[in-house]
C-alpha cells in the first residue's frame, strides 16, 4: 500500500511539473498606469481607449535622424502583418519622446510618411518632457532623456506588447532592425 501511495505521489508530482512548464501565456511585468494624452488628430486618447485590446507600443520622435524612421517603418510593417493574419482588436501606440516639438500636427505629418492604418495607430503627445521620461521609466523600464543641448532625444529601440488587461509583457522586441515579426505575431495570437 505504501508503495502504491509513493508511486501515486511521484506521478502526481511529474504531472504538475509538466503542466506548469506547458503554460503558453507570456509572462507580464506590470500594468500600465492610467494615462490620457493627445493623439495625432488632436483628440484625447488614453488607457481607457485600449481597454480589452492587445496593443504594441514604442517611443519615437519626429525630428529623429537615426533610429526612429526605421522603427516607424517596422511598426508599419508589423501592423500590415497583424492585419494580414486577421488579428483584429490590436492597436499600435507610439509615444513621442519630444513633446515640446511633436505637436499633434507634427505627429500627423510624420505618421503620414508611413503606410499605416492611423485608425488603429495612435501617435501620442500632450505631456511634459519630465512626464514622458518618468512614464517610460515607471511603466516600460525604458530610458528616455532629452539632453540639455542638441535636438536628438536618447531613447530605446524596443517594441512592447501589452495584453488585454493592460499588462506589459516581460519580453520586448528590437524595433529598429531584425524585427522578429513571426515571434511577435505568435505572441499576439497567444494573447487572443
Amino acid at each position: 500500500m505504501l508503495r502504491k501511495l509513493r508511486l501515486l505521489i511521484a506521478i502526481t508530482a511529474v504531472f504538475i511539473l509538466v503542466l506548469s512548464g506547458c503554460s503558453s501565456a507570456p509572462k507580464t511585468t506590470k500594468k500600465v498606469e492610467d494615462f490620457t494624452f493627445t493623439d495625432q488628430n488632436g483628440k484625447k486618447f488614453g488607457l481607457k481607449d485600449l481597454k480589452g485590446k492587445i496593443w504594441v507600443s514604442d517611443f519615437v520622435f519626429t525630428s529623429c535622424t537615426t533610429i526612429c524612421p526605421p522603427m516607424t517603418h517596422n511598426m508599419s510593417e508589423l501592423q500590415k502583418e497583424v492585419e494580414d493574419e486577421g488579428l483584429d482588436n490590436v492597436e499600435f501606440v507610439s509615444f513621442s519622446v519630444d513633446p515640446t516639438v511633436d505637436s499633434p500636427e507634427a505627429l500627423k505629418e510624420y505618421a503620414g510618411k508611413y503606410d499605416g492604418d492611423l485608425s488603429k495607430w495612435h501617435f501620442l503627445t500632450g505631456y511634459s518632457q519630465d512626464k514622458i521620461e518618468q512614464f517610460a521609466k515607471d511603466n516600460f523600464s525604458a530610458f528616455v532623456k532629452k539632453p540639455d543641448s542638441g535636438d536628438q532625444v536618447i531613447h530605446g529601440i524596443s517594441f512592447y506588447i501589452i495584453n488585454k488587461k493592460g499588462e506589459i509583457l516581460e519580453k520586448n522586441y528590437a524595433g529598429n532592425k531584425d524585427v522578429p515579426y513571426d515571434e511577435i505575431i505568435d505572441t499576439i495570437k497567444k494573447l487572443k
